[in-house]
């Protein structure tokens, strides 16, 4: 079993790199392994192709993010994101690689757990989780949960280290995680089948 990390911020030593750190200390102990992933700080496109990726079989920008990201997302089985609060809101560069990376290889993500985790200074980090947690849903994602929202509090690393709590809430994900991929692998060993999903498309016209 392997959960794949990936950092939104565009610090990779920061705060969510703090929090997300936690969470694969104990997905390690439960002997689930692990892979951070750092999406960058170089400028990052929004989609710009609409529907290429579907004929292309991948996504059109070229900008050794998103596709990179899709092809891990194959022999991964989780995943957590984590992303720290702009304007009560998730990083831009995050929501444009999953904007990108659910579109064009989603079949990837889909059925495998997945949690967010959001770094902050003071708040936003609950709205900034129901944004990242909408990518799950849409995609019949298990949504791994804590004993309190999924975040930390920092201005900065050290800070986050000392958030008791926050630290606690991440230690609590990646047992949460790893119980759930063990329960998802028995499932698999004792002839359980993934859902058959039927997805209709309708478009509102006035």
């Amino acid at each position: 079993m392997k959960v794949l990390l990936v950092n939104g911020s565009s610090n990779r030593n920061g705060c969510t790199h703090v929090a997300l750190s936690e969470v694969a200390r104990i997905l390690n102990q439960e002997g689930v392994e692990t892979e951070m992933f750092f999406i960058g700080n170089k400028p990052l496109s929004d989609c710009t192709d609409c529907g290429l990726c579907e004929k292309l079989g991948h996504c059109s920008i070229d900008d050794g993010v998103v596709n990179v990201l899709v092809e891990k997302a194959k022999s991964c089985d989780g995943f957590v994101f984590g992303s720290p609060v702009y304007y009560a809101h998730p990083t831009a560069r995050l929501l444009a690689v999953l904007d990108r990376a659910f579109y064009s290889g989603g079949e990837h993500f889909a059925f495998k757990p997945a949690a967010a985790v959001l770094s902050a200074r003071r708040n936003g980090q609950v709205a900034s989780m129901d944004v990242i947690n909408k990518y799950f849903t849409i995609n019949s994602m298990p949504v791994v949960s804590s004993t309190y929202w999924n975040h930390v509090f920092g201005a900065e690393a050290r800070e986050v280290q000392t958030d008791v709590e926050g630290v606690n809430t991440m230690t609590n994900i990646g047992k949460n995680m790893a119980w759930l991929l063990k329960c998802i692998a028995l499932g698999k060993a004792n002839g359980i089948p993934l859902p058959t999903n039927e997805k209709v498309y309708t478009n509102f016209v006035r």
